[in-house]
């Protein structure tokens, strides 16, 4: 068995145990795996291991992996998710190539994406990126501006509104971490009453995946756990 291979098993089994600590199906939460800095031959080993989830941080690499595989037999089940912040002028990109994009907190790029979005593809789905820890540093939007963006996304014809992505400050503390989570479900419920096609709660990542399905993510973000620590020096 190869490490990948491995460590996606060891994930799914902290998935189900996480789960079922809070009462839910194993199932109901998907495993998203980030490969953004990885090689195109780590992505096959997880493929090959049956993961079909991708998240790409940055858009041309994204892009060249997705037309890498594109020719694969195994293209037509594979998912690729955009996580990374969105420039105007990669918006197109994300619009031709991936099926989710994570990190709406601007009209004007949802405005753009739904523009850009070619007509014999299904809609894009989008989750609205909320800044639950109210960092300047970090994209998304503050709760109370959630509604009406909400509201202007659900109403563009080649966008999905499927739910919400956070990425919370780092926190060792469970309880602190169950805490902001559970702000982000909230949120969410609330979001999913007015919006019926609303199903997908993005949070957790490798150092807080079990808070995070306990408050109710229905994905978790996994990188590091499944594909090493990731490299930043230049190629």
């Amino acid at each position: 068995m190869s490490t990948i291979q491995q460590n996606l098993q060891d994930v799914r089994n902290r998935i189900a145990s996480a789960a079922r600590d809070c009462a839910r199906a194993p199932e109901e939460i998907t495993l998203l795996a980030v490969s953004k800095t990885k090689p195109v031959a780590a992505i096959a080993e997880a493929i090959a291991a049956g993961q079909r989830a991708f998240g790409e941080n940055y858009v041309q690499e994204g892009v060249d992996k997705i037309q890498h595989f594109a020719a694969s037999p195994q293209a037509a089940w594979l998912e690729w998710h955009f996580i990374g912040p969105l420039q105007s002028n990669k918006s197109r990109l994300v619009a031709e190539h991936f099926a989710w994009c994570h990190t709406l907190d601007r009209l004007r790029i949802a405005q753009r994406l739904s523009d850009q979005r070619p007509a014999e593809m299904a809609p894009l789905n989008v989750l609205i990126q909320i800044n639950i820890s109210d960092e300047q540093s970090k994209s998304g939007i503050v709760l109370d501006e959630l509604p009406a963006l909400a509201e202007a996304i659900a109403a563009l014809p080649n966008l999905r509104l499927r739910g919400l992505m956070a990425i919370p400050a780092p926190e060792d503390d469970y309880p602190r971490q169950l805490a902001v989570f559970g702000r982000m479900n909230d949120a969410f419920l609330a979001l999913r009453q007015r919006y019926p096609q609303v199903d997908t709660l993005s949070m957790g990542m490798t150092d807080d995946m079990a808070a995070a399905i306990a408050a109710g993510s229905t994905l978790v973000r996994i990188g590091t756990a499944i594909f090493g620590a990731r490299d930043y020096s230049p190629a």
